[in-house]
């Protein structure tokens, strides 16, 4: 049925393929092609698909209890509360469904310190970057420095301001009386793979000491080991005093978390902020199971080192390569730059049993399982160094 037909929206640009099923690094499609995936869902099942030992808690969940609601305490809830802050540099932790929900919370948070608990009600602009992904809600999409997502949703609500990525001293020009925060990425997954220089980071973190601002790190696409550490911002040497998660936290099942400093936790009291179906039994059973699968087998260790293993591979093989522009990337979150769209290789890649995906029109994303052996890794670089020489080839 074409998206004309379908009783769906068709606020989706889909690839024409529909997946049956899926383990560790392998897809099936439903004419039973087996695909090896790079992608991930867009970095979510960083354990692979079904990964037994989540899927081992679910089904005991299941056969549980599914719902109650946050008017009662949910033992898994505080014990991924309790993981998350025992490896991290926060205190305290908010579950919801999703990555733009998890912003949301931050950039309430934010707001609401601010003014209840600082008592500076006129200090709430939130300065974000040129190029970065912050979610879909009105607050999030207005957050996200790329004009693209914002078209047709006028009027977006104030109290955002962008500076250019990387550049400390264009951002410090723009801090000023009503700034309360400023809002970042480590490496900006969807602007195109983009890491944060260390000494742009470590001047972001004085200007917000400086200022007495709240550092936001949000970490929906590099957390949970994706970079090479559980979380992005321990490659650069800071505390955020607030980090949001999504994506890997649960291996697929929706969920999201927003964690801050101790000295939050007043600005978030009973009925400040609140969600149905956040941190609920399902949710939060797969993201303890992922969380302890993380940390157990070390997987953001394994994660750099594989980063690293793919990086040269790439670089040395697509070297002298007229339409690559630049390799670049932290851990098991690289990007191929090209000097032309990427679309069209990204659907021959596909047609060859290989998902990748774009981050942004010029630059093709890989984001495999932590967990994607060696082999696999080889056999996805060879195909991608094979198109890529052989569209220089024709271009020519």
């Amino acid at each position: 049925m074409g998206e004309s037909q379908s009783a769906l929206f068709p606020n989706y640009g889909r690839y024409p393929l529909t997946f049956v099923k899926g383990e560790g690094s392998r897809l099936w499609d439903e004419n039973g092609k087996e695909y090896l995936d790079l992608m991930c869902g867009l970095a979510v099942t960083n354990l692979g698909h079904a990964p037994k030992q989540v899927k081992e808690r679910l089904k005991n969940q299941v056969d549980t209890l599914w719902h109650t609601s946050n008017l009662f305490h949910i033992p898994d809830q505080q014990k991924l509360a309790e993981l998350l802050v025992a490896n991290s540099c926060a205190d305290a932790a908010f579950f919801c469904n999703s990555g733009a929900e998890a912003n949301e919370a931050a950039i309430k948070l934010a707001r609401r310190y601010f003014q209840k608990v600082i008592g500076k009600p006129e200090r709430f602009e939130i300065i974000t970057f040129h190029m970065s992904f912050h979610g879909r809600t009105l607050a999030t999409l207005t957050a996200t420095g790329q004009d693209k997502v914002k078209e047709g949703f006028a009027p977006l609500p104030e109290g955002f301001v962008y500076a250019p990525f990387n550049d400390a001293e264009a951002l410090e020009k723009l801090i000023g009386d009503r700034t309360c925060a400023i809002m970042l990425e480590m490496v900006q997954g969807e602007g195109g793979v983009n890491p944060a220089d260390p000494a742009f980071v470590k001047r972001v973190a004085e200007l917000c000491e400086q200022h007495g601002l709240l550092l936001i790190v949000d970490e929906i696409q590099t957390g949970m080991g994706r970079t090479g550490k559980l979380f992005a911002y321990e490659h650069y040497g800071i505390e955020p005093d607030v980090f949001t998660l999504a994506k890997g936290l649960g291996s697929g099942m929706p969920i999201g978390a927003m964690l801050g400093k101790e000295k939050l936790r007043e600005a978030f009291s009973a009925g400040s902020h609140g969600s149905t179906f956040g941190g609920n039994y399902l949710s939060t059973a797969a993201g303890v199971a992922t969380v302890e699968t993380i940390l157990e087998e070390k997987l953001p260790e394994r994660a750099a080192e594989l980063g690293q293993y793919v990086i040269g591979e790439l670089e040395q093989k697509l070297a002298g390569n007229p339409l690559v522009q630049q390799i670049r990337g932290l851990g098991l979150l690289i990007g191929i730059g090209l000097n032309r769209p990427a679309a069209e290789l990204i659907s021959e890649l596909h047609a060859e049993g290989i998902l990748v995906v774009s981050a942004g029109p010029n630059v093709i994303r890989l984001a495999p399982s932590l967990l994607i052996s060696k082999e696999d890794l080889d056999r996805g670089i060879q195909a991608i160094c094979g198109i890529l020489a052989k569209k220089a080839g024709a271009a020519v």
